[in-house]
């Protein structure tokens, strides 16, 4: 989990009415971090958008950034800018992850229509989408590993101490995502829709698939079709938030170029 930053009370717009927005939508963020449901990391997604569209709001105000600018040749500014580039990557990996799941949860429910007795292909592509998630955690996890650690900053290095805030709650939604399979035992009831799937692919090839055995392949259907609605938002939500970020960032630089 990201560590959280207090402010002081000498942030020198405090009075903008965009702070409490900020910090509002900041506390909303991490009052359930560590969501399972892929629905609820797709609102998470699109809470970090708002979130992320208040920030690129407050550096268009003047005295934040005069702040930057005076603190453009520090540490911590440098951080912000290595921060930034080191999550627009994790956005490349994740929207690289889905995608593969994606076109994996597809080709499975296509080979479900039109099999006639082959139950090899499903077996295999069943295996492969099941396997496939190891890998796409293991990137995932990879990512997460390079994400940048903070120094310490003065009271008066208030403007990135919220941008540094902003990037620590991003990258904790990011290890929502990554650990999105692990359901705790009080939680079995509720598991999200990758367990779902997951289970009902793996109570399906078990079977020798007899016509008896066509509500195992019907509820699977449905649980793929529901797992790739869910999957699709997710995309969504990640370009869109990944847009978000490149206007952040292009805002910082202008602010420390200027």
């Amino acid at each position: 989990m990201a560590a959280h930053h207090t402010r002081s009370n000498s942030f020198p717009s405090k009075q903008h009415p965009l702070i409490p927005e900020f910090d509002e939508k900041l506390c909303r963020l991490r009052s359930s971090e560590a969501a399972s449901s892929l629905t609820l990391l797709s609102g998470k997604l699109s809470g970090l958008q708002d979130l992320h569209d208040c920030v690129d709001r407050l550096l268009l105000l003047p005295l934040n950034q005069q702040a930057l600018s005076k603190q453009q040749n520090e540490k911590c500014v440098d951080e912000l800018l290595d921060g930034s580039l080191r999550i627009l990557d994790m956005c490349n990996t994740a929207k690289d992850a889905l995608l593969q799941i994606k076109e994996s949860t597809q080709e499975i429910q296509s080979i479900m229509r039109r099999r006639r007795g082959d139950e090899s292909s499903l077996s295999c592509e069943v295996k492969k989408f099941l396997n496939s998630r190891k890998v796409v955690k293991k990137a995932l996890r990879k990512a997460m590993e390079n994400k940048c650690s903070f120094s310490l900053v003065n009271k008066d290095q208030e403007t990135v101490t919220m941008l540094r805030e902003a990037q620590s709650i991003t990258l904790s939604i990011f290890e929502s995502l990554m650990n999105s399979k692990k359901v705790s035992c009080e939680e079995v009831s509720k598991s999200n829709e990758f367990t779902s799937a997951d289970t009902a692919l793996t109570l399906l090839i078990s079977q020798k698939m007899k016509k008896s055995d066509r509500t195992l392949e019907e509820n699977a259907q449905n649980e793929l079709q529901k797992l790739e609605m869910c999957i699709q938002d997710l995309e969504e939500g990640v370009e869109s938030l990944y847009r978000r970020l490149i206007k952040t960032r292009v805002s910082l630089l202008n602010i420390l170029n200027h």
